[in-house]
């Protein structure tokens, strides 16, 4: 696999373009495991975010009915339909945060870092099964993290409102190319059943974590510019604000179902209603 890999990097003289995150995996393994990981048949419709220079795609294609691959780098678009023929795979040119995803059940993906965020998030509002996904190290393991852990985050609050995910493998810098900065992680990805799922206000979140060691109460009156709640009318929803579910505890050592809660009687008290769309 690596002497193809690095004979198509000489051949088209290829250059990694940095700025979007192409560290392109090379050992087979871990490929191979990832995709055992996903338990993928014939009956799967697989989607693939940055196939780099194919060495994923094509163990996908040997193994899935059909295989969506998006790629923003028009280079790399044209080498892989120039050194592939695989009858099963699509290779979709665009930027995966704009483009409108295929229908798919199962992911697997080397995701570029700089878009794990706002992908991940896009992942968790479609409908799938399981998602093998290769993450920046420390971004895993935020994922990953439990209320109380020290990454415990904003992340890992809104991935697991609606999804269980684990961290199964660390991932050395050195079986990639080039190599990055930073170590790598291997997460498993599988939504919770519909009836589990907790639908958040991003806004509330994002208010509550940006003071994550306060208690909820004083978060509130931290953040209360991020609800739209003016200095003036603060002082009087100050006992609402102390009286409302979990007031005396720590963000970071909420959990999700918490947060809905908290929600909910910021709704009936008319705070955040303004938030929602």
């Amino acid at each position: 696999m690596k002497e193809r890999f690095f004979s198509i990097i000489y051949k088209y003289g290829l250059r990694p373009n940095r700025n979007l995150g192409q560290n392109f995996l090379i050992v087979h393994d871990i490929i191979e495991r990832n995709v055992e990981r996903a338990e993928i048949t014939e009956k799967d419709t697989v989607l693939e975010i940055g196939p780099g220079l194919g060495v994923l795609t094509d163990e996908l294609s040997r193994r899935a009915g059909r295989v969506y691959a998006i790629e923003r780098d028009r280079r790399i678009v044209e080498i892989l339909k120039r050194e592939y023929s695989w009858p099963n795979v699509e290779i979709i040119e665009g930027d995966a945060l704009r483009v409108k995803w295929p229908e798919f059940n199962k992911m697997v993906s080397n995701l570029p870092y700089q878009i794990s965020s706002p992908i991940t998030f896009k992942l968790l509002n479609q409908e799938f099964e399981r998602a093998v996904l290769i993450y920046q190290l420390e971004f895993a393991q935020r994922m990953v993290a439990k209320p109380g852990d020290r990454n415990y985050s904003r992340l890992s609050m809104m991935v697991q409102a609606k999804a269980n995910a684990e961290l199964v493998e660390r991932i050395g810098r050195g079986a990639f190319w080039p190599r990055p900065k930073v170590d790598s992680a291997v997460v498993v990805v599988e939504p919770k059943p519909k009836h589990e799922r907790l639908e958040l206000d991003e806004n509330l979140v994002k208010a509550l974590f940006q003071h994550r060691r306060s208690t909820v109460a004083s978060a509130l009156k931290k953040s209360a510019h991020m609800l739209g709640i003016d200095k003036g009318k603060l002082r009087e929803l100050k006992d609402v604000l102390n009286s409302i579910p979990y007031s005396n505890k720590r963000v970071f050592q909420l959990g999700p179902a918490e947060v809905k809660e908290i929600e909910e009687r910021l709704k009936k008290e008319g705070i955040i209603k303004a938030l929602l769309p």
